[in-house]
């Protein structure tokens, strides 16, 4: 296992490489992190279970993160907290490790990534585009490959716009399962925090330890007749305008859906996008003058340093609606809602693209409120309906990363994220050794998500070989015809997955193209020709288990 000390040496080594300041409000020394890091591998050696362990952990700049300055992405509102948000804190008694807090767009509002006095936070794939907001900085520490996972918040869609924009995981859960003590509220009423990962078994496990039993009662889910999943969608003139290249990206999205034995269903989506226009043209926006819009006006009258111009005029113009518009608000949703629960009914989940576009910078400055306002078109209404969602990859669409969300009736997290593992991107990957089921290294696999395909074997070309490493491996290398067939398994995981598993694979191992029995080739584990000097050759055993009990029943 790579060590926490040598992670966080990477991770700094990667801060410097990307050259991306912008995604940082607050960044812990050096020193102090490797310090941290050294206690969590000793802690790991003595026998402590800390399922985190080793995990980097990003923070937006709204999250209390004790000896880091709060400041929701406003330097005059900075204060020092005086405990980790009990979110930061439930992770970190995991194990995770915290680099620092991120950017965002002030107050958490908006969802471009733009409106911050420490900088527009760029895409992490095309500079010339914005990364999404509110959770700028996190979700492109998180696509960078700097931090492993980020904690963001949403209440609009401010941590699943930034997901889909840089190819990244965001898990949006129910109101109230993960606390938000600690967290400089937008809408108090609606917020949630959100997590950030590359991959959505990352993301799962992250949450089991953020979530809290919820301070209100579950509500009991219809009992769910069997049969495939039922997915809704709207029909494609119900989507509004897209941009290039997005309708035939979403498309493909539901075919894949389909064609992995889902059952789709059309639903009527306008009770969806009227309540996700209600969210800032409507009453429920002064809801954020509450949270700091006497903090504004006082910051104002002392010359205003610091503001983003757009994120106060959104605040202070909140606090001219009159209260009996929101009562006549709150009637007008709840009868959305009722409407929209109705149309998903029989479904298990709602499937849309995550947003309808993705700006260039240049855009959003040359008009903001338009521009932001059509990237919630779906996100917008989920929390005002009370719903659960995940956004995840799902290809490419005009030569950036193109997502979508699965969103589902409260406390569904599990339900969709089941669902949303048909749409990622898979590979393929033929192991022969450690990785094996039930072998010392096989919760590598599982951790990334992967699922045993079939056992079979490879062509008659290999040889195999035990190896002299810590836990024992063996080596597996091309021999042609001296070779022979040996036991394989063969592993779906995410691309994604696959990537990462190669960046931390020690020497002498490496990935390569393995032939199996039926001719075709998959990338699988190899080994160097040099460490063979020292090897023993146990090709004869036919594979690496027959050989471990042929092992074993010869000790007395």
């Amino acid at each position: 296992m790579t060590s926490t000390v040598s992670r966080v040496r990477a991770a700094y080594a990667r801060i410097e490489a990307v050259a991306r300041p912008e995604i940082w409000i607050d960044l812990r020394p050096r020193q102090e992190v490797e310090a941290e890091a050294r206690a969590i591998d000793a802690r790991v050696a003595a026998g402590e279970n800390l399922p985190l362990a080793g995990r980097l952990l990003a923070v937006k700049g709204n999250i209390d993160v004790y000896g880091l300055p709060t400041t929701a992405g406003c330097p005059a509102y900075a204060y020092d907290p005086g405990a980790d948000a009990p979110v930061v804190a439930r992770l970190r008694a995991a194990g995770a490790l915290v680099l620092g807090t991120t950017n965002l767009d002030q107050f958490a509002t908006g969802l471009v990534g733009t409106r911050s006095p420490y900088g527009p936070v760029r895409s992490a794939h095309d500079p010339d585009r914005v990364s999404g907001g509110s959770s700028s900085g996190s979700a492109v520490a998180v696509a960078l490959g700097i931090v492993d996972l980020a904690l963001g918040t949403d209440t609009a869609g401010s941590g699943r716009v930034p997901a889909a924009f840089n190819g990244i995981v965001g898990l949006k859960p129910t109101r109230g399962l993960v606390p938000t003590a600690g967290v400089v509220p937008a809408c108090a009423s609606i917020d949630c925090v959100t997590m950030l990962a590359r991959t959505l078994p990352e993301a799962e496990q992250a949450l089991s330890y953020m979530a809290c039993p919820p301070a209100r009662e579950v509500p009991g889910l219809p009992r769910r007749a069997p049969g495939p999943w039922r997915i809704a969608i709207p029909p494609l003139t119900q989507l509004g305008e897209l941009d290039e290249g997005w309708p035939e990206a979403y498309e493909a999205a539901v075919t894949r859906l389909s064609e992995a034995g889902a059952e789709i269903r059309e639903i009527d989506l306008s009770a969806f996008t009227e309540a996700a226009a209600m969210l800032y043209e409507g009453a429920f926006v002064a809801e954020r003058y509450t949270a700091v819009g006497s903090f504004i006006d006082k910051l104002i009258s002392e010359g205003g340093e610091g503001l983003d111009p757009t994120v106060t005029g959104i605040i202070t113009r909140a606090r001219e609606i009159p209260a009996h518009r929101l009562f006549t608000d709150q009637d007008r949703l709840a009868a959305l809602r009722a409407r929209a629960l109705a149309e998903m009914a029989d479904a298990d989940a709602l499937l849309l693209p995550t947003a309808p576009g993705h700006p260039t910078l240049a855009e959003v400055a040359a008009d903001p409120l338009t521009s932001n306002a059509r990237l919630g078109r779906f996100t917008n209404s989920t929390n005002l309906f009370d719903l659960a969602a995940v956004a995840v990859p799902a290809g490419q669409a005009n030569g950036g990363p193109f997502g979508v969300m699965l969103t589902g009736p409260a406390f569904t997290e599990d339900r969709l994220t089941r669902i949303a593992r048909t749409l990622e991107p898979q590979a393929s990957l033929a192991v022969v050794g450690a990785h094996l089921t039930g072998q010392p290294l096989n919760l590598q696999l599982l951790a990334l998500g992967a699922h045993l395909d079939r056992t079979t074997t490879t062509a008659p070309v290999y040889r195999l070989y035990a190896l002299q490493t810590t836990p024992p491996k063996p080596g597996l290398v091309h021999a042609g015809e001296d070779g022979a067939a040996i036991e394989t398994e063969i592993w779906h995981l995410p691309t994604e997955g696959l990537g990462r598993l190669l960046t931390t694979l020690p020497r002498p191992m490496t990935l390569g193209t393995v032939e199996l029995s039926d001719g075709t080739r998959v990338p699988g584990f190899l080994c160097e020709p040099e460490a063979l000097q020292t090897a023993e050759d146990i090709t004869h055993h036919g594979g690496w288990r027959t050989f471990l009990k042929h092992r074993a029943d010869r000790r007395p």
